[in-house]
């Protein structure tokens, strides 16, 4: 068995692909061709969370190559065809061929081959190729409101991410600057939203107990230490990945190392009232770090009694309506708190279908 070579992260395997055979094969064939090439879209690599285990699938010598409409069309078969051909068997000792085992399923893994490459670059125009991530073409027009709310934050962050190795077309990294953060209004209703989230749940850890529901407790408990986790990543202006990045992109922020005792405990506490105490040492350091931030009026960020009932909350409300008093734009401040798509929807069958979600967002709006 041939060993694996050393591990590259997968960025950095795109960009010396483009730039020692990729580009080369291009600048010679197709000398006044105007094109733009980068590594973005789907895969850890495009967040930078990929690590040795992710080159058994679906990784390796990748690229996205990005032509005018017209072009993308006249000369894409040529192209595939022309870098089958030509592009080394591998680089740096990492097959640029990739074997599907279903004709169907677009994930590939690497393989050695004597013939032709079948390799990994995609040849598409820029805004069809958005359309397809993101459901609209954002390529010369600002998204709208409702585009904002309808599109995932993890596909956001796989368009904005990654890296751009030529931009010859000049429309690439212009459209990345245009989605590389919500306008200021709608960013300060989503987080708005997020709070609204945990204002709805934050007393449920202390009934459940108080029914002897501990399963139910600790399981309240993981959806508030997600929601707060998410708000951290809004307040800090990052996109949020899906479940298996969230903890990792999380763990980036300056606030992640104070926060993450207490979302811990939070979640490994056996008993009710240590669940409680931590969520609410959680809930301080957001709240407080929210109003450093100037965002919103200040509100007292300490824990209270929950109404009569002998429960510690944030009351999260509070910082929801200060956020919401914020907003100028009159459409979303007529808007309920309900937020962005992955804000109340997390399936990825459902996340992924442009269509359902747009008509979802369109019945809230």
């Amino acid at each position: 068995m041939i060993p694996a070579p050393e591990f590259l992260p997968g960025l950095e395997l795109s960009r010396i692909f483009y730039e020692e055979a990729v580009g080369p094969i291009l600048a010679e064939a197709y000398p006044a061709l105007r094109y733009s090439a980068a590594r973005i879209g789907a895969g850890s690599e495009v967040l930078g969370f990929d690590t040795a285990r992710s080159a058994d699938h679906d990784w390796g010598p990748r690229l996205d190559l990005f032509l005018g409409p017209n072009e993308a069309a006249d000369y894409g078969a040529d192209l595939r065809q022309l870098l089958g051909e030509r592009v080394p068997k591998h680089v740096r000792g990492w097959p640029t061929n990739f074997r599907h085992d279903d004709p169907g399923d677009p994930v590939g893994v690497m393989e050695l081959t004597d013939g032709v490459v079948n390799h990994r670059v995609s040849v598409n125009d820029v805004s069809g190729w958005l359309k397809a991530q993101l459901g609209i073409g954002v390529v010369s027009a600002e998204p709208t409101v409702d585009d904002w709310l309808a599109m995932p934050q993890q596909k956001l962050a796989e368009v904005t991410g990654g890296m751009v190795f030529h931009d010859g077309l000049g429309t690439l990294k212009a459209v990345r600057r245009r989605l590389a953060w919500y306008p200021d209004d709608v960013w300060r209703y989503l987080l708005a939203c997020q709070w609204q989230r945990i204002s709805q749940e934050e007393a449920f850890v202390g009934r459940c107990a108080e029914v002897g529901d501990d399963l139910g407790s600790a399981l309240v408990t993981g959806r508030l230490v997600r929601d707060l986790m998410r708000l951290c990543l809004l307040l800090g202006r990052r996109y949020t990945p899906y479940s298996k990045w969230l903890g990792s992109a999380f763990r980036q922020l300056p606030v992640a190392e104070r926060l993450t005792p207490s979302l811990c405990g939070a979640l490994t506490a056996v008993e009710y009232q240590a669940r409680e105490q931590h969520l609410c040492d959680a809930y301080e350091i957001v709240a407080a770090s929210q109003n450093e931030m100037g965002l919103a009026e200040k509100m007292d960020p300490t824990r209270r009694q929950y109404h009569s009932r002998p429960f510690r909350v944030l009351h999260a409300g509070r910082f929801a309506q200060a956020l919401a008093r914020t907003i100028i734009d009159p459409a979303l401040r007529a808007l309920p708190l309900s937020g962005s798509v992955d804000q109340w929807a997390d399936n990825t069958d459902f996340l992924g279908q442009h269509g359902p979600v747009r008509a979802a967002i369109n019945a809230l709006t």
